[in-house]
């Protein structure tokens, strides 16, 4: 499959915190990247240098095959971004942020109402697309969030917590979505819930003290718990792999 997303050593620094140190990521169409690690492990700062949204202190991001200093524009296209909190305007309704990510995003005007009656079904929005952003629930927010990122149906997803805030039906709908999705696209999400990689990854990368741990399957991420570990095995080794990090690095 057509490699969509190649991260390479990527470095970056606050003063004198270094958030992230050398992570390599690289993910091709129809993969599902589970993106795991403890807090202040890196996870987002990393998103966000892939997303432009952050310039990297060092290394490079092509996406789709566009190099993203070179080629911003491109490279922005190419990808649905669901940030931290999935931030809207809040007075908008729905119907009109949607219809402003359209435009945004050089839908054709003739095609933006189907598009977002798509959207708008794919994620069960229908039903408040006519309510003001900052009336909906915490679920319905990130629900819209998650609309806005696909609504150009883009090659690429990068998707911070997508199922944060969503009650137990909202996250199996939610990812029941990633898991279609994720047949064409290359997916990256950050996520705490192990049973969210298992349920929809092909692939876990686990971040910790801003280094990449472990890059694997979910079956060989379980496959590092001794045989001893009969349950929760891959909490087990999540909590290895961080620990173990954690203290190289103090």
């Amino acid at each position: 499959m057509k490699e969509l997303i190649s991260a390479n050593n990527l470095h970056k620094s606050f003063g004198s915190l270094r958030a992230v140190n050398g992570v390599t990521l690289r993910v091709n169409a129809g993969e599902v990247v589970g993106f795991l690690g403890p807090n202040g492990a890196g996870k987002t700062t990393t998103m966000r240098m892939l997303t432009g949204f952050l310039d990297p202190s060092l290394g490079s991001v092509s996406l789709a095959g566009f190099v993203l200093v070179d080629n911003p524009i491109a490279a922005r296209q190419a990808f649905g971004y669901l940030p931290e909190g999935a931030p809207a305007y809040p007075d908008m309704t729905v119907r009109e942020y949607l219809q402003f990510i359209a435009r945004a995003r050089g839908i054709a005007s003739a095609q933006i109402a189907a598009r977002i009656s798509d959207v708008a079904g794919r994620v069960h929005l229908r039903g408040v697309m006519d309510q003001v952003i900052e009336t909906l629930s915490k679920g319905f927010k990130r629900r819209v969030g998650i609309a806005q990122a696909i609504i150009h149906d883009p090659p690429i997803l990068i998707m911070d917590e997508p199922t944060d805030g969503l009650d137990p039906n909202q996250k199996h709908e939610v990812r029941e979505l990633i898991r279609t999705m994720g047949s064409t696209k290359a997916i990256v999400l950050s996520t705490h819930i192990l049973e969210e990689v298992e349920a929809v990854c092909t692939r876990a990368v686990v971040i910790s003290a801003g280094r990449v741990v472990f890059d694997g399957t979910p079956a060989e991420f379980e496959a590092k718990a001794p045989a001893s570990v009969t349950r929760n095995r891959m909490d087990y080794v999540f909590r290895q792999l961080t620990s173990v990090t954690a203290e190289v690095s103090q």
